[in-house]
């Protein structure tokens, strides 16, 4: 009798203490993810699928594209004085940054012009000489910040630019541009003919670009076009086949304001991730909804939603991303197949100790609705791997998400096969080594791809580095995520990848 207590004894104190592990979040024996990202589907990224961008017109000015007008009588740059915050003036025979606008898309032919201090151009108010151009407003909410850009028929590049006044902008003289010109000659003589040009190596294709390319009459379609055919049931029945367990869902802040979004964002991705939920349970995977795009954009880049490639997310955004949050937490939070709601998505250029203000009360939020799921903190693009790992050691299942790519940084561009190869197996292994304590957060490298700057490789070699990555990462003791699940670029899609027998789980 007291032999049989004895063991009872010790099989209560066993659960208990693997209770314990699960839940302080220094276990990962039951979830080790082998995941894939679902980009592109729910959160636009033009570079994955440009065809989605075809029926925009004028779709070369999309939000977000910079570009520079020469006079073609004075051969000289319209430039924001000092950056904006002045008058505009033609006085410049190279651009650079003050010569440089951003657009920000009204419909398709008219815009607003956003300047290199973040202010936009306009016209002085009537009493203040109303033909004067000049770039010192601090929004665009009024119509005297609102241009047409005119194109040639024959040259689209070279325009004339219609004011708020129904007058074109003229380069009278070097120091002098206003909006009073109403001749309609296209000669290099002409004060009011610039040539405009395109820095298409700065060009925005994300979910603002679209939905506001399109416009409210045609966005929805398209969207939910997408949305329907992008992914569906039998992606998660191939997935679950092929060894995936779990995928990492990428969404926009505006889908907590479901169904009425604010302008330009499509409602009714809800919806759509609600369908995922129910899709990954029937084929026993795990989901982590990743809130990718955050209000003002958390780092610039079109996968954050970016109107202009500036990053503005800070303190004054906090309350609606974690409003966000907490959308997400209560519509998911006793889903069974909830891993994880992961907080922002490669935060970067931002102060530490806002960011992790930010991710305390996001922690703080998920666990209103949750006490199981995982908080995923993604590590800041700019800032060393180990910058969270006290921070995040003070939580409980809490996960430091890492991505490993070997591009964007010039180090890869002359490694070879081989030296790509060493490099996940040699300083990838020690990165990961020396975020993993037993007492500390979990990792997980959250994106990496097949892509690399070697040129030629054979289909061996790509075998090879898949296979070293899939190894190394394995190690993260919370899994990975591939970028991405499908792609027009073969080296980013993992279905293809599987399809061509390059890699395997």
């Amino acid at each position: 009798m007291n032999n049989r207590f004895l063991f009872l004894s010790l099989v209560v104190a066993l659960c208990h203490y693997v209770s314990v592990a699960e839940e302080s979040g220094n276990s990962s024996s039951s979830l080790t993810l082998r995941a894939v990202n679902l980009g592109n589907w729910l959160l636009i990224e033009g570079w994955m699928k440009p065809s989605l961008f075809d029926g925009i017109p004028n779709k070369d000015l999309l939000d977000g594209t910079q570009v520079q007008f020469m006079s073609t009588k004075l051969q000289t740059y319209l430039s924001a004085e000092h950056g904006g915050g002045s008058i505009v003036v033609a006085n410049r025979t190279t651009a650079r940054g003050w010569e440089t606008f951003r657009l920000w898309r009204v419909n398709e032919t008219f815009f607003n012009f956003r300047v290199a201090n973040k202010q936009f151009m306009g016209l002085e108010s009537e009493g203040e000489g109303g033909n004067n151009v000049v770039a010192n407003s601090d929004s665009a909410s009024s119509s005297m910040e609102t241009f047409q850009i005119v194109r040639n028929d024959g040259d689209p590049n070279r325009v004339r630019i219609r004011a708020p006044n129904g007058l074109f902008l003229q380069a009278i003289s070097e120091t002098k541009v206003s909006a009073d010109y109403e001749g309609s000659s296209w000669e290099d003589s002409d004060p009011s003919v610039f040539k405009m040009i395109i820095l298409t190596e700065s060009t925005i294709r994300g979910e603002y670009q679209i939905t506001n390319g399109y416009g409210p009459e045609k966005a929805p379609q398209i969207m939910r076009d997408h949305w329907n055919t992008y992914i569906t049931e039998d992606d998660f029945k191939f997935m679950s086949e092929n060894g995936v367990n779990a995928v990492r869902v990428p969404v926009g802040w505006w889908i907590a304001q479901d169904p009425t979004p604010p302008k330009p964002f499509v409602g009714g991705s809800s919806k759509i991730l609600d369908k995922a939920f129910t899709w990954a349970q029937k084929y026993g995977m795990k989901i982590i909804v990743d809130l990718h795009a955050c209000p003002g954009s958390q780092n610039g880049n079109p996968h954050s939603a970016t109107r202009d490639g500036y990053q503005e997310w800070g303190d004054s955004y906090i309350p609606l991303t974690l409003a966000t949050i907490d959308f997400l937490a209560q519509r998911y939070g006793d889903r069974p197949n909830l891993a994880a709601i992961e907080l922002m998505n490669e935060p970067r250029r931002m102060d530490l100790g806002t960011l992790k203000k930010y991710y305390q009360a996001g922690y703080d939020v998920v666990r209103k609705h949750t006490s199981t799921a995982y908080v995923i903190m993604s590590n800041p693009l700019d800032r060393d791997s180990k910058s969270l790992l006290s921070f995040a050691g003070g939580f409980n299942r809490v996960v430091i998400d890492v991505h490993y790519y070997n591009l964007f940084d010039p180090k890869f561009n002359s490694m070879n096969v081989k030296q790509n190869i060493d490099y996940i197996r040699n300083q990838r292994a020690s990165d990961l080594s020396s975020l993993t304590a037993s007492n500390g957060p979990l990792i997980f490298v959250g994106e990496w791809s097949g892509d690399w700057s070697v040129h030629d490789a054979s289909k061996e070699d790509h075998r090879q580095f898949l296979k070293a990555q899939v190894d190394v990462y394995s190690r993260a003791t919370f899994g990975w995520a591939y970028w991405s699940y499908k792609c027009d670029s073969n080296n980013w899609s993992l279905k293809w990848m599987i399809d061509n027998n390059y890699v395997s789980f």
